[in-house]
């Protein structure tokens, strides 16, 4: 049975790597109806989930649905336990918390391009993620963690894109990426960095400081010209002096 189950995982896993780039470390969003049947059915989920996806995963979760596990009290105060223990992603509800249900929907909106899991026991979640392509859904029946098969929106999604019909996000990414080596796109941190990398004109300052140096040179320049002409001026008088000497004598 075991065999079985990891069968259908790694193909129901190849499916969801090749048409949406789904890739590890599998990140798996965990909400508190979850994490309640996993403490219910003893599972150990950092030992058993790699094992089962065999693959690296990262157990995460967000705020709403930490503050939800508090708000229900002692009775989910393991699962609160548990959820406590994963990574924190952020969700856009920074100031006004929402329903954990709602914020995990919102984590895999616009074709899901963090790559999430959604892990839930709640049926009406788990409705609303299947219509969503390329979102990969987890839960635990008879104390046994269940990777879902793709849904029927998922397949059909899959069938627009060989089609031609549709592109998905993760061919987008790859055909951004080969624009961005090609030279076709000019790539945003390329151009952030020639944005800060800009030349500025002189400073006038600098500018003024130059001529008056020029001035300065041109100025010593004339009075060394006129300590040489003192100079020769010397010499000459000197000469002249000396040759009226010798004659009169």
């Amino acid at each position: 049975m075991k065999i079985t189950r990891q069968k259908h995982a790694k193909k129901h896993l190849g499916f969801f790597r090749n048409n949406f780039g789904v890739r590890e470390p599998y990140q798996i969003l965990l909400d508190g109806t979850f994490c309640q049947a996993a403490l219910r059915g003893r599972i150990q989920l950092r030992e058993q989930l790699p094992r089962y996806l065999m693959g690296e995963t990262q157990l995460c979760t967000t705020r709403c649905v930490l503050k939800e596990l508090e708000t229900l009290g002692k009775d989910l105060y393991g699962a609160k336990l548990i959820a406590q223990k994963c990574q924190v992603r952020n969700c856009p509800h920074f100031k006004n918390a929402v329903s954990g249900s709602e914020c995990l929907l919102s984590m895999v909106e616009e074709g899901n391009p963090h790559h999430y899991f959604v892990a839930t026991q709640d049926q009406n979640l788990s409705v609303k993620v299947k219509k969503k392509p390329g979102v990969p859904l987890m839960f635990i029946i008879q104390n046994t963690m269940v990777l879902d098969k793709p849904s029927p929106k998922t397949i059909a999604f899959v069938k627009a894109v060989e089609s031609g019909q549709l592109v998905s996000v993760h061919e987008k990414e790859s055909i951004r990426h080969l624009k961005e080596e090609q030279g076709l796109v000019k790539n945003t941190e390329q151009s952030r960095r020639k944005k800060r990398k800009k030349i500025s004109g002189p400073n006038p300052l600098s500018c003024l400081k130059k001529k008056k140096k020029a001035l300065d040179t041109q100025s010593s320049a004339s009075e060394k010209k006129r300590k040489r002409k003192r100079i020769r001026n010397r010499s000459n008088s000197k000469v002249l002096s000396e040759k009226q000497n010798a004659e009169g004598e």
